[in-house]
């Protein structure tokens, strides 16, 4: 099971920015990871913070494809271009 670091590097009025790391036994990979206010809410409903969604959306990531797959730097609203079923299933991981 890989360990998912999540560090904010920024916020402002409209964004979230992120680095994330994902480190496994013998390697690891960073992420630049944006999150729009408005994209949080409507995934979250406030139920969760903006750290524990970016945490959940790695988890979800990793159970579909290898961390090496993952984007190096992404808006999290990409996540549904390749995975249709994210905002859906994204509740289930909080």
């Amino acid at each position: 099971m890989a360990n998912i670091v999540v560090q904010s590097q920024h916020s402002d009025k409209d964004l979230f920015v992120f680095r994330v790391e994902v480190i496994e036994e013998d390697s690891q990979s960073t992420h630049k990871v944006e999150l729009d206010r408005e994209e949080y809410q409507n995934l979250t409903d406030g139920k969760i913070s903006p750290e524990e969604l970016i945490q959940c959306s790695f988890e979800f990531l990793l159970e579909r494809e290898p961390k090496e797959s993952i984007l190096g730097s992404f808006n999290i609203s990409v996540i549904s271009r390749y995975f249709p079923e994210y905002a859906r299933e994204i509740i289930n991981y909080f």
